[in-house]
């Protein structure tokens, strides 16, 4: 069996993907406990995707990158960013003595850096130079490809469930739908230009 894990647990309507900084606002007592734990001991704790289509229990492990700004009651702005994956076994209300939930989970152990073919590679290349924006980077990952594309949530999990072919072959098909756009612009702004 594999390992099982208990970690500190933050059910969220989220799902974010590998190497993904996330905003998150801090605001319950029980949140900001957590956040107190993550700063004084660089606790990691999972964001359970919490949605009714997630059948296969997965959510994100998030480490804190940074408290952005903290206010006179207690709440706070934080960036934190995604490190791994894992499946939920087990939900439960309190994390040992603390007031937030925590959970029992299987880490997937992925890598972040997991880098798609050539075709996919230099298709998302030219995206980026039609949407202006520089990166200096010979390759992307296929997790950071999936960021900048701008997944809905149900592409997000279908994309994370998928191989590695299959993630591939979604992320092929976005980007020709999101080139499809920018070319309808371009035909759009230059029909204008021209009355």
């Amino acid at each position: 069996m594999e390992n099982v894990s208990t970690i500190p647990m933050f059910p969220l309507s989220i799902l974010p993907l590998p190497g993904e900084l996330v905003p998150l606002h801090i605001f319950e007592p029980r949140y900001q406990q957590l956040l107190q734990d993550a700063e004084n001991s660089d606790v990691s704790f999972g964001i359970f995707f919490n949605q009714t289509n997630n059948e296969a229990r997965i959510g994100s492990l998030m480490k804190l990158e940074s408290v952005i700004k903290r206010y006179p009651g207690g709440e706070s702005d934080i960036i934190v960013k995604c490190v791994d994956l894992f499946f939920l076994d087990k939900l439960f209300r309190t994390f040992k003595s603390k007031m937030y939930p925590g959970g029992d989970v299987r880490f997937w152990k992925i890598d972040s850096n997991e880098i798609a073919g050539g075709r996919v590679n230099s298709l998302f290349q030219e995206y980026m130079a039609k949407r202006k924006i520089t990166r200096q980077q010979a390759f992307f990952s296929i997790y950071s490809m999936a960021q900048e594309l701008s997944l809905d949530l149900n592409e997000r999990y279908e994309f994370l469930m998928a191989d590695a072919l299959k993630r591939e072959s979604l992320i092929l098909s976005k980007l020709k739908f999101q080139m499809h756009i920018i070319q309808r612009e371009e035909i759009s702004r230059n029909t204008y230009h021209l009355n």
